[in-house]
């Protein structure tokens, strides 16, 4: 069993557009209506990596600046977990290369590759800290949660999670379905730290029990409608702060049991 803290919380989705306002209806304090998010440029970037960023990118980012909240991140180890990154890039390389000249950005080359949001992050915070990309289909984000977790208890650093996918271009939309962008992030302590003393503790453990779903219909829908977004039964239970478990998607038949304990 893995134990670990939860120092703070980064939320972006339709309808969830910050941890705050997407706590409140997870709590049932106001009702779920899955508005479009606003356009978002990435405050830490600089302007030249602004403008190359992608739209992963810049999702990414949106749930990882609002869980750092401004404090220097530039000694915090990084997980990033994405289902499928951009696949908008990889559409537009794609079909550069049917083409006769078979002309590929380089633009487009240079963000195509799976970590590309954990490089932008590199550069937007100086950080020289560990930093992992993976990807798990719909199980990113539970095994996310465990690679941050086994660094914590490993390592004894401090670790932020960013979860983020975004939906494809046509054709590739029919093989693999995001109904819309969401990303989220968590910012890990290990136990015994002075930030981690009254921060929410987590235990996490395998399991093959099914995965937790949601009572309500709409963020049921959201849930299953994005892989980052997998993540929400934990972001509920960590939004109403009861002693709780819920099981995660992970991979291989296993599932990530997470449990809330005060």
């Amino acid at each position: 069993m893995i134990t670990l803290s939860v120092h703070a919380v980064g939320l972006s989705a339709p309808g969830l557009p910050s941890w705050a306002e997407g706590a409140a209806v997870l709590r049932g304090e106001r009702p779920y209506v899955p508005e479009a998010l606003s356009p978002f440029a990435p405050s830490l970037l600089p302007p030249n990596e602004r403008r190359r960023a992608t739209a992963s990118v810049r999702q990414a980012f949106r749930a990882g600046e609002e869980a750092i909240a401004g404090r220097d991140a530039s000694t915090l180890a990084t997980v990033f977990t994405s289902s499928d990154g951009d696949l908008s890039i990889l559409h537009r390389i794609c079909t550069a290369l049917t083409t006769d000249e078979r002309v590929v950005s380089p633009t487009d080359f240079h963000n195509s590759v799976h970590n590309a949001a954990a490089g932008y992050w590199g550069i937007a915070t100086g950080s020289r800290a560990p930093s992992t990309t993976l990807a798990g289909f719909d199980g990113s984000f539970a095994l996310g949660l465990l690679e941050a977790g086994m660094q914590i208890v490993s390592e004894r650093h401090p670790v932020l999670l960013v979860a983020f996918d975004v939906p494809a271009p046509q054709p590739m939309q029919q093989a693999r379905t995001h109904d819309s962008i969401a990303s989220c992030a968590l910012w890990l302590l290990p136990e015994g730290v002075p930030a981690a003393a009254d921060a929410t503790r987590l235990q996490l453990e395998p399991t093959d029990e099914p995965e937790t779903t949601l009572a309500d219909a709409a963020l049921e829908a959201g849930r299953r409608g994005n892989a980052a977004l997998r993540a929400l039964p934990l972001l509920q239970m960590l939004a109403r702060q009861q002693a709780a478990r819920v099981v995660l998607p992970a991979s291989g038949g296993q599932q990530l049991a997470v449990r809330l304990v005060r």
